[in-house]
């Protein structure tokens, strides 16, 4: 112990010299509302869950969790999914230090996935060969030369696997494995982050590697918060400083500038940094009040799309999980709305449901919190929100026979996860999604091949990938030329109604392409959308194409064409030019061999030169619809 002690003193030494601001009221400062951070080392000795578990659970919720788990079939069902999820890791190897290009955050990630599962497993069952089993991989990971803080994502989600071993099992594991974790959790978790903060961008970033770097390090100060209350306080204080940084991109509507599937690793960590402030001290400082996150739970819902697709702009996958959402069931809690509690896809049968996500074990714990007669809102049928990547969605509503769908966005390439797709759009009837978005690709192979993928000036590399540039988008390009990485396109009108319809303004993404630049769409039926495009031309405009992205096959006719997709159909009718012939550009395989390929691309395009628009004026009006199902 003396040992321990004097390792921790030097690790301590380490960041004695940052005195991190302390704001005891929420504050205005900067226009960056502050949270409540009254965190030094007398308050968190005063403050802290006496004992463990302290992390998202404390003696209560314990309590409360295993009361349900002996009535609750929803909480029994997923409980069986997590034993079913320990069973398969028994046998697998345990982890090695395995980089990919410059992660390591696949084998931190699946880390954080067994513990959450076998640390849950022990947890409630005690069971000893499953203790043994978490004995061995906090040993395996804790041996590691470092957790890669070069890539301090690794690094956080790594620490919070460690701390919830630590914490959930109690003084169970071995007093030499808990020395060990405590004792990596400060070398190879905590004090990296103190070093070089200049490198540290996450720090006070905006984008998700805030919430998750803060998330995973404040885990990790609970969990050596009696061996080290200091340095414990010194990370969390910070951790409160710099959060805000990223909760502050929710604002004002919810929406998530990187999209629905970064939407769910970003705001994951915040509801888990919210429920371990929670459980550990009692308050979360302000976090799951902080505005614009609650509503961002309406933005994941309405990004999911009837047919088990996301609306997948910026980098966002395509297909979400058929199992249920718990950082939406941690919304149904903090909102009262169960509209965020997935009951149905939390009782499928066990066997039958997709592999669990690495927080499943805090998820449980998430689900056991939901109370049952929380009320039931009901999503928009036409909904708007604005803020750094605004976007617009337009749907039947839950009973919809039709299943429409529309998704469309203005923004910037200029954002984080950011892609050249203002006035781009996604749109679906019947379950087929006609209108496509490349969505995201795989990292590692582009950067294996030395590729320059997060630079994001107008000439830099990223733009020359079909999933990042305009040319893989449904929205408009003038010359063959990149949008204007820098402009930022706003939805300046919005109606609801019968009849719904948003105007984005694309000015800025035309700069010096073309004048004044708004893109209407209008849901002119239940079966059908409208896309309106008004422009003033400029002197050096000399072609504007307007582009839409699609898998299915098209037949082209006069003044426009039938896509087909199986036994579906879907129309495309030139409004404004009923003459206009239509081309279709194959993108399958597609332009780069670094691109994603996807079986089916293509872009049809109507290629307009300026000289047939009269007095400077540009109109073209699209319209897609099936009407034959309103027939039937």
């Amino acid at each position: 112990m003396n040992l321990m002690k004097r390792h921790i003193g030097m690790c301590i030494l380490i960041v004695a010299f940052i005195n991190a601001p302390m704001a005891n009221t929420l504050s205005v400062k900067d226009s960056l509302l502050k949270l409540n951070n009254p965190v030094d080392a007398d308050y968190l000795k005063s403050r802290l869950q006496q004992q463990s578990p302290r992390l998202f659970m404390n003696h209560r919720i314990d309590r409360q969790l295993k009361k349900q788990m002996k009535t609750d079939a929803l909480l029994q069902n997923v409980y069986r999914a997590i034993q079913l999820s320990a069973t398969e890791l028994m046998d697998k190897p345990l982890l090695i230090r395995k980089m990919e290009g410059k992660r390591l955050l696949d084998v931190s990630r699946e880390m954080l996935y067994r513990m959450n599962v076998l640390c849950m497993v022990y947890h409630i069952d005690q069971n000893k060969q499953v203790l043994e089993r978490i004995n061995k991989e906090v040993l395996a990971v804790c041996n590691f030369s470092d957790w890669n803080p070069s890539h301090y994502l690794d690094v956080a989600e790594m620490s919070l696997a460690v701390a919830i071993a630590v914490d959930w099992t109690g003084e169970a594991l071995p007093d030499s494995t808990l020395k060990m974790a405590k004792q990596a959790l400060i070398e190879k978790g905590i004090a990296p982050s103190f070093v070089n903060r200049s490198k540290h961008h996450w720090l006070k970033g905006s984008n998700n590697w805030n919430q998750v770097c803060h998330g995973g390090l404040v885990a990790a100060a609970i969990a050596v918060a009696d061996d080290a209350p200091e340095l414990a306080a010194k990370t969390i204080n910070r951790a409160l400083e710099g959060i805000p940084y990223a909760l502050a991109q929710y604002g004002p509507d919810g929406v998530y500038p990187e999209g629905s599937t970064y939407w769910y690793y970003g705001t994951t960590y915040t509801a888990l940094t919210s429920s371990m402030l929670s459980s550990a001290f009692g308050t979360d400082f302000g976090i799951a009040d902080y505005p614009g996150l609650k509503e961002s739970a309406t933005f994941r819902a309405m990004c999911n799309a009837p047919s088990g697709m996301y609306f997948n702009y910026a980098d966002c996958w395509d297909v979400r999980s058929k199992n249920g959402d718990f950082t939406l069931a941690w919304f149904a809690n903090q909102t009262g709305n169960s509209l965020f509690f997935e009951r149905e896809r939390f009782m499928q049968d066990p066997t039958q449901m997709d592999e669990l996500t690495r927080h499943a074990g805090v998820g449980l714990i998430w689900l056991s919190q939901v109370q049952p007669k929380t009320k039931k809102a009901v999503l928009p049928t036409a909904w708007k929100g604005n803020g750094v990547n605004p976007i617009v969605i337009f749907t039947g509503g839950a009973d919809d026979k039709y299943g429409y769908y529309l998704g469309a966005k203005g923004g910037s390439g200029s954002v984080s996860h950011g892609n050249m797709d203002a006035g781009s759009f996604v749109f679906e009837l019947k379950g087929v999604r006609w209108v496509v978005d490349p969505g995201n690709q795989d990292y590692y192979p582009l950067e294996k091949a030395g590729f320059n993928l997060w630079a994001n000036c107008q000439d830099c590399e990223r733009w020359n990938l079909l999933t990042k540039n305009n040319f893989g988008h449904s929205t408009l390009t003038v010359n063959n030329q990149r949008h204007n990485v820098q402009g930022t396109a706003e939805i300046i009108e919005f109606n609801s109604g019968s009849q719904p319809k948003a105007v984005i303004n694309l000015t800025p993404t035309f700069k010096g392409q073309l004048g004044h630049v708004e893109r209407t769409f209008t849901k002119d039926s239940p079966v059908s959308l409208i896309i309106d495009d008004r422009f003033k031309l400029e002197e050096a405009t000399e072609m504007i194409t307007w582009q839409l992205i699609t898998t299915a096959e098209v037949d082209i006719e006069q003044g426009g064409a039938t896509l087909s997709l199986g036994h579906e159909k879907l129309k495309l009718e030139v409004l404004s030019h009923p003459k206009a012939q239509l081309s279709v550009v194959s993108l399958y395989p597609a332009p780069l061999e670094l691109d994603r390929q996807i079986e089916g691309l293509k872009r049809l395009e109507i290629r307009m030169p300026a000289w047939i628009f009269k007095d400077g004026q540009g109109h073209i009006s699209v319209r897609l619809s099936d009407d034959a199902l309103q027939l039937n």
